[in-house]
């Protein structure tokens, strides 16, 4: 099972220009996708529905989007029809099988006033794969407050953890004479998690390392893929687009968590560095 995590800056690329053809290509071939910054009528691309070009370059994809707000832009009465323009920001799942259900989990967050600060969100999407059902997570945490940051992964950790309690999106269907879905302990969040490895955010989700035994998996603790997988360094998976060839200022924010019960399933983790649709390259993980 091959999955990648990618945030996509709307459509921009390293050298400013929109390209929906190159960020597609970068992910086809996985099973699982998870994209963040997705936006419809978006100012900063020309307007574009990227949800609708995503689906067109991707059509053997089953696909779902959870917009974190809409923000009117221009709405109107056009022959006599309300005509809605709305701007749309959010994350993105994509499967070569069915989603099953999902629901999108808006972060907590604070009113701002000198930075911008737009509602985040992470994207539950519950997939039948080779392994039983998994839940997929898209997940874009916030880039300027740490203290933000962490509540939002210690609600993102609840709703993840408590999953069997909750019941994700939609439970009681025998009520309909319909089954129940299923309610797998086994995850995978993927995104732009905007923190360093070692931060108070970090250790919330990931747990601390114990200098005798070390990181032993627990069911309390979402495993980083990344630092999981003995074959590989931890890489860089942001770049600064004011200087992309000064690999000093390039940063590892984001991430794969997995369940504890599929650690031992992973195979790989590694970053396509020679990606250049975004400011942020993809992350794939692969499980076996």
């Amino acid at each position: 099972m091959k999955c990648v995590s990618y945030n996509i800056q709307y459509g921009i690329g390293l050298d400013g220009r929109y390209d929906i053809t190159r960020i597609a290509d970068a992910v086809r071939g996985a099973d699982v996708i998870a994209l963040q910054e997705v936006t419809r009528n978006n100012p900063k691309n020309g307007g574009r529905d990227m949800v609708a070009e995503l689906r067109a370059a991707l059509p053997d994809y089953f696909a779902v989007f959870g917009p974190n707000f809409e923000a009117d832009l221009g709405s109107s009465i056009k022959d006599g029809r309300a005509v809605d323009v709305h701007f749309q920001f959010g994350n993105m799942v994509l499967s070569k099988q069915p989603i099953r259900l999902s629901r999108n989990l808006l972060l907590p967050r604070r009113r701002s006033f000198d930075k911008v600060n737009l509602q985040r969100g992470a994207l539950e999407a519950l997939v039948e794969t080779e392994f039983g059902p998994v839940r997929f997570y898209s997940v874009h945490l916030d880039h300027r407050d740490p203290d933000e940051r962490l509540e939002q992964v210690r609600f993102l950790r609840e709703r993840v953890l408590n999953y069997g309690i909750e019941g994700g999106g939609l439970t009681g269907l025998s009520e309909l004479g319909m089954p129940e879905p299923p309610l797998p302990e086994s995850y995978l969040l993927m995104g732009d998690f905007n923190m360093l490895a070692g931060t108070d955010e970090y250790l919330a989700l990931a747990g601390r390392s114990d200098p005798s035994m070390g990181m032993p998996l627990s069911a309390a603790r979402a495993v980083d893929c990344a630092a999981h997988d003995a074959g590989a360094e931890p890489a860089t998976t942001w770049v600064e687009p004011k200087d992309p060839e000064d690999t000093g200022l390039h940063k590892r924010i984001d991430y794969a968590f997995v369940s504890p019960d599929l650690a031992p399933r992973l195979k790989a983790s590694r970053v396509d560095q020679a990606a250049t649709g975004s400011d942020h390259q993809p992350l794939w993980v692969e499980f076996g």
